[in-house]
């Protein structure tokens, strides 16, 4: 058995995100469990090197978890040559140019998402990694959650027929700040440090409804900021310049209609914080994080119109539960596993940064339709 230790430069780990979801429960918990084995006889052991402004953080981060090395300075980190990735996950207004770098000093890179604040500095990046000849990849963790994997099942298995529509609700209440502290970074309600939930969560929608339905071919969406007033981390107030809530129909390669509401201004009503209720003419499914369920065709029930009487049946209990007949581990995980089977064994990948670009279109088309009031085409792109 052949060890092998791959460093990954983690930039943006003291937040939310990048602390929680990608050094703690992915590339620690792969070295915790001994590395990755590649099936060829090797193994890869992650060492992170944790990159920030901050240095009491990083520093707070690393004796906590037992992490040698960190640094404020991404140019020699990047100098360093046994840094073999670059990851980012940054404020999305830092996150190009910090990228670009990474890509210039010739090291394979994964990132979150918007990769860039526009298309064609998406697409830069894209063409610049090609012609470096790095790998990249950029996260979409949801097509790797319980309930879309279970949902892709249904999908694939043709349990649909005709799909038909696809409807998403996801959203919950972020506090404005003034009396709870709130759930998401003040940045990401000012529009001028990239915030907005069209730029948030767009990029989300691209490639769920691309991997489960088909390519998106034209967006209708009407953002608005229903909180205009918020408190930021210190307790003083400031305008909300950025989209809180976004409506958006997206037209389907197919024929297919997707309608996907976005709000931080929205009560819970649902089983879990996203929901997809996609419907064929052989039957029906929905789908959250982690369940899913399903009506077929031959089980539906006919329910009749009669406002003047109260329900009789309870529709949710009408729904069966998909099973989950596989082992389901944390997303953001198996996401970087794949990557770096992609990096060091060359294993297929294709959540790359024209996937990442792919995803700031529909965001810049979708902000667009909004402000122009109309469907607009969204082309295919390519390098």
């Amino acid at each position: 058995m052949t060890r092998k230790t791959v460093r990954i430069a983690m930039n943006g780990v003291t937040g939310r995100m990048g602390y929680r979801q990608h050094l703690v429960r992915s590339i620690l918990a792969l070295r915790d469990q001994g590395g990755l084995d590649l099936g060829d006889g090797t193994v890869l052991r992650p060492e992170p090197v944790l990159v920030g402004r901050r240095e009491h953080a990083l520093r707070e981060i690393a004796e906590r978890h037992g992490i040698d090395h960190v640094s404020t300075d991404l140019d020699a980190v990047l100098a360093d040559p046994s840094v073999d990735i670059y990851f980012d996950s940054q404020v999305t207004s830092a996150r190009e140019e910090a990228l670009t770098k990474a890509i210039a000093a010739g090291k394979h890179v994964y990132t979150e998402k918007p990769t860039a604040t526009c298309l064609d500095g998406a697409l830069a990046l894209a063409r610049l990694a090609r012609d470096r000849g790095v790998k990249h990849g950029v996260v979409q963790d949801k097509i790797f959650l319980p309930g879309l994997l279970k949902l892709k099942r249904l999908v694939d298995g043709g349990f649909f027929g005709r799909i038909l529509s696809v409807r998403g609700e996801f959203g919950y209440w972020v506090f404005e700040g003034d009396w709870q502290p709130a759930q998401r970074p003040s940045w990401n309600y000012r529009a001028e440090d990239g915030g907005g939930i069209v730029v948030d969560m767009f990029p989300h929608w691209e490639y769920v409804l691309r991997e489960l339905f088909g390519r998106v071919r034209s967006v209708q969406a009407l953002a608005t900021t229903h909180i205009p007033q918020r408190w930021d981390e210190q307790g003083k107030p400031y305008d909300a310049t950025a989209d809180d809530a976004a409506y958006g129909i997206f037209e389907l390669e197919g024929g297919a209609i997707a309608q996907i509401n976005s709000s931080w201004a929205v009560r819970v009503g649902r089983d879990e914080l996203v929901e997809f209720q996609v419907d064929g003419t052989q039957g029906s499914a929905v789908a959250g994080l982690r369940r899913c369920r399903a009506q077929h065709r031959g089980a539906t029930p006919r329910p009749v119109w009669d406002p003047d009487v109260p329900a009789t049946e309870v529709f949710r209990d009408q729904w069966q539960e998909v099973p989950d007949n596989a082992e389901f581990g944390n997303g953001f995980k198996a996401q970087w596993e794949l990557f770096l089977r992609h990096v060091h064994a060359d294993a297929p990948y294709h959540w790359d940064l024209l996937a990442g670009a792919r995803g700031v279109q529909l965001a810049e088309l979708g902000l667009k339709s909004s402000a122009e009031g109309r469907r607009i085409d969204v082309p295919e792109i390519a390098l």
